[in-house]
Parts: structure tokens; sequence; C-alpha cells
């Protein structure tokens, strides 16, 4: 693992209620865009365990702390919590050797920075920030890494991304007369190089790099989770979806979460969880309604699940 230098070009301590402080270190002396984190960080009680909390395509620390209360009620029981952005920026692609390789190095560098040796690890994300917590945990496993998970989550995260290429090509084909979202012909094209091709022409690359593959039968990605407590939190609302965006069940993240919560209970995962949610997901400032959101998450309920696994 290569080992990182540690640049803090900048280095702020915010003083937050309830004993904790508020951290952004910066990675990268040339860029204080890229390879950052914002740290919340436990002062009047002992830290107990740390967090790694990835935000979603195009996010950043400071939009997980305006959309949920998450870090801040973790930082309350005892965990350091710990929003990067990867040295690829917010547009990362999270499954990718530069992603993994970027959240590694800050992990590895927290771990030094706060003295965290021995502490137990969670990491979880939303969105395309949990396609990359999960592809961790597996490489953690795959690769026998120092520094394992002792739980994972998710926050509607796509799994497959067979099924997302192909439900993307899809929308767009059917969006003719009607307009799309920004991101899905920005996926189509990042997928298109990061597996070098499509799911006819390099389908094994898909199934390598994808935390998750309905249609590998050889299950390559999903085994690697047998022992690891994992949770994902998804809310599946088709009637939003059809009247708010014309889409359907094919371009829901539910549809990969269902299926690897199904396959690992059936290789023996007893700690894996799937919590569905109703009319939870707004989006701040304007409680604007979208199930796509991190506000689907009841911080309570996640954070005592994360203490439990031992």
């Amino acid at each position: 693992m290569q080992k990182l230098v540690l640049f803090i070009s900048s280095f702020l301590f915010i003083s937050l209620s309830f004993g904790q402080k508020q951290e952004t270190v910066n990675l990268n002396s040339k860029d204080s865009a890229i390879n950052y984190y914002i740290a919340i960080i436990p002062e009047s009680i002992p830290i107990k365990a740390f967090m790694f909390l990835l935000p979603g395509l195009g996010g950043t620390p400071q939009d997980i702390l305006q959309q949920t209360d998450l870090p801040v009620y973790a930082a309350k029981q005892g965990i350091l919590v710990v929003m990067p952005v990867s040295s690829s920026g917010t547009l990362y692609f999270g499954i990718d050797n530069a992603s993994q390789q970027s959240l590694s190095d800050q992990i590895n560098s927290v771990v030094s920075k706060y003295q965290l040796q021995g502490k137990d690890f969670y990491i979880g994300g939303f969105s395309i920030g949990g396609s990359c917590a999960v592809k961790y945990a597996e490489l953690t496993v795959k690769n026998n890494t120092a520094i394992k998970p002792r739980a994972v989550f998710g926050i509607d995260p796509p799994l497959d991304f067979e099924r997302y290429y192909n439900a993307a090509k899809r929308v767009t084909r059917l969006s003719v007369n009607m307009p799309v979202m920004q991101e899905i012909p920005f996926m189509i094209d990042k997928i298109e190089k990061e597996m070098k091709g499509t799911p006819k022409t390099a389908l094994e690359n898909f199934y390598n790099a994808s935390p998750y593959s309905f249609s590998d039968t050889t299950q390559r990605a999903v085994k690697n989770l047998t022992t690891i407590p994992i949770m994902l939190i998804t809310e599946p609302d088709v009637q939003w979806w059809l009247s708010q965006r014309g889409y359907d069940y094919s371009f829901m993240n539910a549809i990969d979460q269902a299926a690897m919560i199904n396959e690992l209970h059936r290789l023996g995962n007893t700690k894996a969880v799937l919590i569905t949610t109703n009319n939870k997901g707004y989006r701040k400032p304007n409680h604007t309604r979208h199930p796509h959101s991190m506000s689907i998450v009841e911080s309570e309920q996640l954070v005592s699940w994360l203490l439990s696994q031992k």
C-alpha cells in the first residue's frame, strides 16, 4: 500500500454541541477540492469506534452534514466519523481502482492520525458512496487487508452495474421526447470507459468490478461478504419514479439490494439486512420529496445496529 504523505493545506477546527469537534484536513497540497475529509470527533466521551461515511456522486462532506444528522448522532455515541472526498474528486466512480486506492490510503491515514488502531471500523455511504463502501468491504476480505470493517452499510446504492447500464440505456431509448437526468449519459459514458466496453463486449469486467452481479452465477463478489454484517437501506417508491421521472423498477437500485441480501442469506450470512422505508425520502434545504435521499436513514437504528456487531 502506497504510503501517503500528509499535506495539511487547511486545518479547521469547529466546536460542535455535545462535546464534539469538526476538523477539515486536506491531503493534497495543490488542490483543496480533492482528497480531503471532514471528521466529526467525540470529545466528551472516549472514541470507541470510527466510521467512514461516503457521499454520493457529485456530493461533498458538507452535503452529508446538510442532508442527515447521522454523523453528529454517531459522534454522540463515541464514533469518530470521517466524510472523505476522493483523490478523483466528487465525480468519483467508487468501484474503480483509483477510488478504492484513494479510500484505502485515507483510511490508513486516519487510523494513524487519530491513533485508532484496534478500534472497530464501520464503512458506508449514499448512492455511489454505498457502492464504494460495499466494494471496499469485499476487497478487504479478498485481499486479506489489515483494516477490515466490522460492518458495512449502503444508503440506496447501485450494486449491479450490468443492470444499471442496461437500465440506463433503456431509459435513454424510451426518452426520445422526454428529458433525462444528466447523471444518466454521464454514467453510461463512465461505465463504458471504466469497464472497457459494454455488458455485451466486456461482461467479465462488469463481474469483477461490480459489488454484486445478478447474472454472475459464480457469485465472485458477493461471496466475500458472507461473514461481514451488512445493512442496505432503500425506499422503493415506484409510484414516485413513474410519475416524476418515467422510470420503473428496472432503474431502481432497490432491485440490486434485495437480490444481494437474498443471495447472502442463502450463502449463510445471518447478519445481512435489507431495510425498506416509506415516505422518508426528502432533500434539504427545501424538504423536496425524493426517495433517493440520505434522509431515509434512521440514525438511531443504524448506529445501534453498527455498535451491536461484535
